[in-house]
């Protein structure tokens, strides 16, 4: 005699517990996971900068309640600052010598990094160190030391006779020790310039070399243009980060911007503004002119990357 065994009975899923689209696809989890980011990016960054913008339109000193003025900060900041008006000069030359030479640099050593060494390791983390290091506060106090009155490179330089005194104290030589602080941290596009040229084929090489190519044409008719996609990233990366440049003027000039404003960022301006002087409105002003002004140079160098930048498979 054979027993049979019930049939087991699914339970009806509800077609709303687990809903999915045509593909088979439940969008439910997919906002699950991003929800983390959707709120930090509410909380810290859309919400804050949508408060700037209409703090913007205010006179708010941070202790009493902001009160609407219109566009009179904006007026202000162009027309009647002069303050403005140099730390904009002083961020710009900072970009225009900062960056180019950084990244000249960087991709010189990346060249050098590039053969076969068992070294290659170390000297990589070497090279390296410098950008994790170089927008601290401690490295901002040492450069502070070393061109400081009777400092190590006013000692060298006295050696072959010449004697610049305190660089951090010469309008004419402020502005350098910050640029020479920006190029010494090159790590960072060095890394990424190695990893592109370790992209570019060796036969292209062999093939020029048969054809009787030089090095300095090998250079410049093949890693140039292999590479200037990654050299496009580099400098939009690095255009956009001197620009926002603050813990060095700050340490260097000890808050002031000084001499005579040669050291006097646009972001240590902004923050002497809203912090210092307690014009919180103005500062905020101050920032939206930034972000727009970093928007604008971002979308020049786009536009020009059409006539420099050449990708693999792309036709002209």
């Amino acid at each position: 005699m054979s027993v049979q065994t019930p049939a087991r009975t699914r339970r009806p899923r509800s077609p709303a517990a687990t809903p999915r689209t045509a593909y088979g696809e439940r969008p439910g989890i997919a906002y699950l996971f991003l929800s983390p980011w959707v709120l930090g990016a509410s909380l810290l960054t859309v919400g804050p900068m949508l408060a700037s913008l209409y703090l913007s339109f205010t006179d708010y000193d941070l202790f009493t309640a902001p009160s609407l003025i219109g566009l009179d900060n904006y007026a202000r900041l162009f027309t009647q600052d002069p303050h403005f008006v140099n730390a904009v000069r002083a961020t710009v030359k900072y970009v225009v010598f900062s960056v180019p030479v950084q990244l000249v640099a960087a991709l010189a050593v990346a060249l050098l990094l590039n053969r076969a060494s068992r070294m290659q390791g170390v000297y990589r983390s070497a090279f390296y160190a410098p950008s994790l290091l170089g927008a601290s506060v401690a490295v901002a106090l040492v450069w502070r030391a070393m061109f400081s009155g009777d400092g190590a490179a006013d000692q060298v330089l006295s050696i072959v006779g010449i004697d610049t005194g305190a660089w951090v104290t010469d309008p004419d030589l402020a502005l350098l020790v910050l640029v020479l602080l920006g190029v010494w941290q090159f790590g960072a596009p060095m890394v990424i310039f190695l990893a592109g040229l370790r992209q570019i084929p060796a036969e292209l090489y062999d093939a020029a070399s048969v054809d009787g190519a030089g090095r300095w044409r090998r250079f410049s008719s093949i890693t140039v243009p292999m590479l200037s996609p990654v050299i496009f990233f580099n400098l939009v990366l690095d255009t956009i980060r001197a620009f926002q440049v603050f813990n060095a003027a700050f340490i260097v000039s000890n808050g002031t911007g000084g001499p005579g404003d040669s050291t006097l960022f646009y972001t240590l301006y902004l923050w002497q503004k809203g912090f210092v002087d307690f014009k919180m409105g103005y500062a905020s002003a101050m920032a939206w002119v930034l972000l727009l002004g970093i928007a604008l140079v971002t979308t020049l160098i786009f536009r020009s990357a059409r006539s420099w930048v050449h990708y693999g498979g792309e036709t002209r």
